[in-house]
């Protein structure tokens, strides 16, 4: 799965100048079937070296990054081979067995080889565990860059590589469960093979918090666990279960003491399979390739992982890690639905001229290039405070990652299906790539917390952590003064947080309603703001500028086009 710059440099001139009409045959004899004026395949590229906005915030935010392993990714993902085996791990998704043909319970997953492809692909380029084996300044971020790379083009098999990379700072709470699983977790291999983890030099990992009576409340959890010895057996049902093929899970059960957190290995020592009875198959609108399950435990042996009635407190640094990958798909989603788009528009004319040389259409593919922007540097801003251990840094992710998560993840649908309208009837097939990412958006605003809940949490941090509330707007000062229109939003979110402090102050039920239905609009401006800011530190100012007029400015446009003056629309269009 190789390409070479020389094709891709030779495609993309190809592409830019592509005529309505065939070169070397004319009208009258043209067939039937003659195909013109349409863009060639978009394959055997380099996504990253293509991609300038994550290479630009590369270099400001880890400039030490490899970049030949990262060319190296972009031409791997980008090749004919591994988009081909993007369609087919998603045309051909996971199927269950739950029992053997003699009725033995096997509760067995199979997958297209082509998602084990993927997956070994992604795994071997340490985009699960890069910032854990690699200590040093930067590597968050670059982890954050592969990671993106491989999730551009399949999304589905992130789901298993990101709750892999962020179970490590929770399995540290036990160091004699951090001994066993982590360096397997972190290995920079691939084995689907259902064995006795001691076997294994790899492994992967899910999780099951969630269940039908509880949702997001995971304090409702009914599942229960009891001692037996040095582990515990655990019963109950979870709703939903992330990637059931995986090697082992964090698991929540109640204890006497309260919501607690268990390891629970799909094989158990000495190479029996554990009581993880997978029950059916989720039938979802998007991330088709990748399985998610409803599972039962019926005396299912698992180790406490953390204190007993600490449960949340244990696994909640996963939750953070995901929450910040959730980010990162979707500025990974963007980046392909605005390629996919500027590429359709640079290969097809319409009324004497290429799509891309007409006004509208290159308002629609800048102000799509200006979402992809402040998402990806605001993905590898949030990654470089993940690289930062100090207190303020800490107190900064608190709220960014929640705002970022609430807001980008949202923005992706959106962005998806404008995208998708760029390349008109091609754009609504299955025979492109977009269809299926404009299916695959919303699970990132879903996943680790939907709108509401998100918003929920912000709201808490900012009353009950105030270092954080101070931190995160000390950051937003950095604005002020760049842009008129900053400032005026600025003013109007500091008049908002005055309002929800004395809601606060008088208490009650209806201050905390009058809160919570302000909520949304609190925390868009906090997204916004801080992208913007993010953007001022470390964007071309031509992105900042452009960002600022158009995300917070009075005359913005609702639809993407719908673009105010000041935004540098060439400038955009060229970033593509």
């Amino acid at each position: 799965m190789t390409t070479t710059h020389d094709s891709a440099s030779t495609t993309a001139d190809t592409v830019g100048t592509h005529s309505a009409e065939p070169a070397s045959e004319p009208s009258s004899l043209r067939t039937t079937h003659t195909v013109f004026n349409q863009a060639p395949p978009r394959r055997d590229i380099n996504e990253f070296t293509l991609n300038t906005a994550l290479k630009d915030a590369l270099a400001h935010y880890a400039p030490g990054a490899s970049r030949d392993e990262l060319e190296r990714i972009g031409a791997l993902v980008g090749s004919a081979d591994f988009i081909n085996d993007a369609r087919l791990a998603n045309v051909h998704g996971p199927v269950l067995r739950t029992h053997d043909d003699w009725g033995n319970r096997i509760d067995e997953i199979e997958f297209h080889p082509a998602y084990h492809r993927i997956i070994g692909d992604a795994l071997d380029a340490e985009a699960h565990s890069y910032a854990w084996t690699h200590p040093g300044p930067g590597v968050n971020v670059e982890r954050a860059a592969r990671f993106m790379l491989f999730s551009q083009v399949e999304p589905g098999h992130a789901c298993p590589v990101s709750m892999t990379h962020a179970v490590v700072p929770s399995l540290r709470a036990d160091p004699a469960l951090a001994d066993f699983w982590v360096p397997r977790a972190t290995a920079a291999d691939f084995d689907p093979r259902r064995v006795d983890p001691a076997t294994k030099s790899a492994v992967t990992f899910g999780m099951a918090m969630t269940e039908k009576q509880g949702g997001s409340d995971i304090r409702a959890n009914t599942t229960y666990a009891v001692p037996s010895g040095d582990h515990y057996l655990i019963t109950g049902h979870k709703w939903f279960c992330s990637a059931p093929q995986s090697d082992a899970f964090l698991v929540i059960a109640q204890l006497d003491e309260g919501p607690s957190c268990f390891v629970v290995p799909r094989v158990l020592p000495g190479g029996d399979l554990n009581s993880v009875r997978i029950q059916r198959l989720k039938d979802k609108l998007g991330n088709k390739s990748n399985a998610s399950s409803e599972v039962e435990f019926d005396a299912t042996e698992g180790w406490l992982l953390g204190q007993a009635g600490k449960g949340v407190r244990t696994i909640i640094e996963m939750v953070a890690q995901t929450r910040l990958d959730c980010v990162l798909g979707s500025a990974a989603g963007m980046r392909q639905c605005v390629a996919e788009a500027a590429w359709h528009a640079r290969g097809r004319a319409a009324f004497g001229a290429t799509l891309i040389d007409q006004p509208l259409m290159r308002a629609v593919i800048a102000d799509l290039q200006l979402e992809t922007e402040a998402a990806t540097y605001t993905a590898l801003h949030l990654a470089a405070a993940y690289d930062d251990d100090s207190a303020e840094a800490a107190d900064f992710r608190r709220l960014a990652t929640a705002v970022a998560k609430y807001w980008i993840c949202k923005r992706g649908p959106e962005h998806a299906y404008e995208s998708l309208e760029c390349l008109g009837g091609n754009g609504y097939t299955e025979s492109f790539p977009l269809a299926r990412r404009y299916r695959e958006q919303p699970v990132m605003a879903v996943w680790e917390g939907s709108g509401n809940v998100i918003v929920l949490d912000v709201l808490r941090a900012l009353a009950r952590e105030p270092r954080s509330a101070k931190t995160f707007l000390g950051f937003l000062e950095t604005g002020l003064g760049k842009h008129a229109d900053f400032d005026a939003v600025y003013e109007s979110l500091a008049r908002s947080l005055q309002d929800a402090a004395q809601d606060l102050g008088s208490g009650g039920a209806a201050a905390q309603a009058s809160l919570q239905t302000r909520g949304r609009v609190v925390v868009e401006k906090m997204a916004l703001l801080m992208q913007a800011a993010i953007l001022f530190e470390s964007a071309p100012a031509e992105v900042a500028a452009s960002f600022a007029a158009a995300r917070l400015g009075a005359d913005r446009g609702r639809e993407y086009g719908a673009l105010p003056d000041g935004v540098h629309i060439d400038f955009l269009v060229a970033r593509v």
